[in-house]
């Protein structure tokens, strides 16, 4: 069994997304906002943040892959679910559950902008530098982290680990 080390708690957790879903909130008065969770792991991120967020919104979903069972990003990017919602001339916050590579958030945005929307923002829990490999920008940020593995919370290793309340670090 792999060794885990806490990185936030339940309560960080919550305090941030309380944080986000208010300054999201206010920022977005009067304007018709699609909020789409990038899935799988932003699933248990969106949830949370959605029924803070104090708003009429729509929301969708878009699946991509690019990590498959190993640690690491294969830097190509598959489509696995595509949108539902019409976004054309609506503001799009896309909700990330952690910002690595940017390869694949650099692919959502340039998708995004294809289809027309008045704006294209992004959202993530966590912001990690350590193999940043694209110049992206993170509109809310809930915590920026160095490095390491990052599980829990909807973050995965081949598909374990989505389901525990608080996000570790997995050292092997």
């Amino acid at each position: 069994m792999p060794d885990l080390s806490i990185v936030l708690s339940k309560e960080d957790i919550a305090k941030t997304v309380q944080l986000l879903a208010k300054r999201i909130s206010s920022e977005y008065q009067h304007r018709e906002l699609v909020v789409v969770g990038v899935l799988k792991g932003a699933f248990v991120f969106l949830s949370d943040l959605i029924r803070q967020i104090t708003l009429p919104i729509q929301i969708d979903f878009i699946g991509v892959a690019s990590y498959g069972a190993g640690d690491f990003s294969s830097e190509t990017i598959r489509l696995t679910k595509d949108l539902e919602i019409n976004i054309k001339e609506k503001d799009v916050l896309i909700v990330e559950d952690i910002v690595d590579t940017g390869i694949t958030l650099s692919w959502l945005i340039a998708y995004f902008k294809s289809l027309g929307p008045k704006t294209v923002r992004v959202c993530a829990l966590l912001d990690k530098h350590e193999r940043r490999k694209c110049d992206i920008q993170i509109d809310y940020v809930g915590h920026v982290i160095d490095k390491g593995f990052i599980v829990g919370y909807g973050l995965d290793f081949a598909e374990e680990y989505r389901n525990l309340p608080e996000i570790f670090q997995l050292k092997s």
